[in-house]
């Protein structure tokens, strides 16, 4: 999940407002700084991000033409709890489920509805996320339900999917945060798609978000900061078939694309190691 908003004016000193329709929600920055997780903690981590993964494997078995976006909330909430663990998004700023449900042009954010009806060909994106023993895990993923689906759609898809793990193939001590959003944003312009600006990956932990911001496109707003083992970071690529512009619907949650175009997410909870990373929310096991 990624609540990031305006998050180059809010880091610039800007006062942090409440959500409106025109601009998203907005979080304000944790002020604890880039945390380093011991060995222990990332274990816990890895437990809350297993949960995470369990729930999204079962979710892309489950999804099909019919299913209702509120039926995949209720199922992945029953089974985070049932693992042991609570949905880090339900309630968080007074969001109302426990994954995002976002279809076609929803971009990110979308709110699961029994009435919301998934039909062949679509696009759907579900994120959600774990909260085990006083740690999160985060993740999306991006599939396309049934027959039907159009060429664009599913390359949008796998390209998501790819630019993801060409971001975490850079990941590693010593590199930087530069490095991941040039990967991400190089493979997505090489396929004729567009980042989407207005959202980034981040820390993760004790908290849902924390520092720093992982971004998906090369910008020099923030510090480059270089990676060290024990960070832990949801990264997630988010780009869109046309514009990379977005606007956010008047239930001040489900951001959508300005000129219609599909959108695409993929997301892991990553622990960087001294020689690459580990993949927390890994759904091969």
């Amino acid at each position: 999940m990624n609540l990031f908003a305006d998050l180059l004016a809010s880091t610039k000193g800007a006062a942090v407002a409440s959500p409106t329709v025109e601009t998203g929600p907005r979080i304000q920055k944790g002020r604890r700084g880039v945390e380093i997780k011991s060995a222990r903690e990332i274990d816990t981590m890895r437990k809350a991000s297993r949960i995470v993964a369990t729930v999204l494997r079962e979710i892309l078995e489950l999804a099909a033409p019919g299913m209702s976006t509120g039926d995949l909330d209720r199922h992945a909430e029953k089974r985070i709890r049932e693992m042991g663990a609570t949905p880090s998004f339900k309630g968080y700023h007074g969001f109302p489920a426990s994954i995002c449900a976002s279809i076609n042009n929803e971009v990110v954010h979308g709110i699961p509805n029994s009435k919301r009806v998934i039909q062949a060909g679509d696009l759907v994106k579900i994120d959600t996320g774990a909260y085990f023993d006083g740690y999160h895990g985060d993740s999306c993923v991006s599939l396309c339900v049934g027959e039907g689906a159009t060429e664009e759609a599913l390359t949008l898809c796998r390209v998501a999917q790819e630019s993801l793990m060409q971001g975490l193939r850079q990941i590693k001590a010593g590199n930087t945060l530069l490095d991941i959003a040039g990967a991400v944003q190089d493979h997505v312009e090489a396929h004729g798609f567009a980042v989407v600006e207005d959202y980034t990956g981040h820390g993760v932990g004790r908290n849902l978000h924390e520092e720093p911001s992982v971004f998906n496109f090369r910008t020099r707003d923030l510090p480059n900061m270089k990676l060290r083992p024990g960070m832990t970071l949801a990264v997630e690529p988010i780009l869109n078939a046309g514009s990379k512009a977005c606007r956010t619907l008047k239930d001040r949650w489900t951001v959508v694309t300005v000129d219609g175009s599909w959108s695409a997410q993929w997301e892991h909870t990553i622990a960087v190691t001294s020689d690459g990373c580990e993949i927390l929310t890994d759904r091969d096991f």
